[in-house]
């Protein structure tokens, strides 16, 4: 029997979502720019799927635009809001524990003549709004701190950071990729004024995300140039397979919204407590979202732990937590000690996980445990 605790690396398709592709793949295949009946009809389609998505996440639908997936989002929110305040400076604040979609980024803008700041965070992964006041220069251009860790499940102040920069013209980015319809939130309530999204993280398929502009980049720098396409500023045939299927699991995922979420919250507290009773079994970081575990087995080197639970049909993750025998840049950040950092390992639910998923974990984990001598 399979137990997949990786749903925030991926989450599976429900059929309903599978089969709004098909219809659209099968049926509505016409070209949105095509001029007859069979492409208007997809136009419209698309149209709805975008309206919907957008409503989602509190949004005029016109200030949402499709992408391949969060990493475009976020290489472009952050190029595009650079763009836009190039006469404001060339510094950037971010977190040190953005994803890597946003920090190689920033790191390929450094090699431009581009500054960035990065807060580090405490212990338990947070980060608050103080510093970023601290970091704030006359030429701060953009902050980007993304709203879910996608290692240990932390939330950041997004919504302190955007009062902070009221009255400036520094911009707002987040990478909420791990916080949309995880956590509560809308565009309004954050005050961002660019917000990426994906959908294979909510049981839509991969190969599409969004990119959320706000009011204050009225004309944004397109991301791709050549028919038109997303209002000017992302040109190319839409994908409207993949659009029906984000749509969809949107749908899906909005019906008993509050109910998933308590619940995963109870199933997230519940590893928790069953998990410690592991020896030297720790818990990482600080877990808001109700989705995401972060554990550690000092001592035990993750790609390990990972390997021998997906022998036994459990699939978790070591994250970017053990990379060519490195810890992750999340964890390096919080300072903690290398077998602490190098015995991590996360564990994300879904809807569709169960008490029985998390019994099994804890009896392969301690069965890994027992087997097992800590590294000297």
């Amino acid at each position: 029997m399979l137990h997949y605790l990786d749903h925030a690396a991926t989450t599976p398709v429900p059929q309903a979502v599978a089969q709004a592709m098909v219809d659209v793949l099968t049926e509505g295949f016409g070209n949105p720019s095509s001029q007859y009946a069979l492409g208007r009809k997809a136009k419209a389609a698309l149209e709805e799927h975008r309206k919907c998505i957008a409503q989602a996440l509190g949004c005029p639908p016109e200030r949402l635009f499709f992408t391949s997936c969060g990493t475009e989002g976020d290489n472009w929110a952050i190029r595009a809001a650079l763009w836009h305040n190039r006469r404001v400076g060339r510094h950037i604040i971010a977190t040190a524990v953005e994803h890597s979609a946003v920090l190689q980024c920033l790191k390929d803008l450094e090699q431009q003549g581009y500054s960035v700041t990065y807060l580090r965070p405490d212990i338990c992964n947070r980060i608050t709004a103080a510093q970023v006041a601290a970091a704030l220069q006359p030429d701060t251009a953009l902050v980007s701190m993304m709203l879910v860790n996608n290692e240990t499940g932390t939330r950041y102040p997004v919504e302190e950071v955007a009062a902070l920069l009221r009255g400036r013209d520094t911009l707002l980015h987040t990478d909420a990729v791990q916080g949309f319809l995880e956590v509560p939130f809308s565009t309004k309530q954050l005050g961002a004024d660019l917000i990426t999204i994906s959908a294979h993280k909510i049981g839509g398929p991969k190969g599409i995300g969004a990119l959320y502009v706000g009011q204050r980049l009225p004309h944004p720098r397109p991301l791709l140039f050549g028919g038109g396409q997303e209002r000017g500023l992302r040109s190319g045939t839409e994908a409207t397979a993949q659009a029906a299927g984000f749509a969809k699991a949107v749908e899906l995922r909005l019906a008993g919204l509050e109910e998933d979420w308590a619940r995963m919250t109870d199933l997230r507290n519940y590893a928790a407590r069953r998990l410690s009773a592991i020896p030297t079994l720790q818990l990482v970081g600080q877990p808001d979202a109700p989705h995401i575990l972060s554990v550690s087995l000092p001592g035990y080197p993750s790609q390990n732990i990972v390997n021998d639970l997906d022998s036994k049909g459990i699939c978790i993750s070591a994250g970017s937590a053990c990379h060519q025998g490195k810890a992750s840049h999340v964890l390096t950040a919080m300072g903690l000690l290398k077998r602490i950092a190098a015995g991590t390992v996360r564990i994300s639910l879904g809807p569709g996980t169960v008490r029985a998923d998390i019994d099994a974990l804890y009896d392969a984990l301690q069965e890994h445990h027992e087997r097992r001598f800590p590294m000297l």
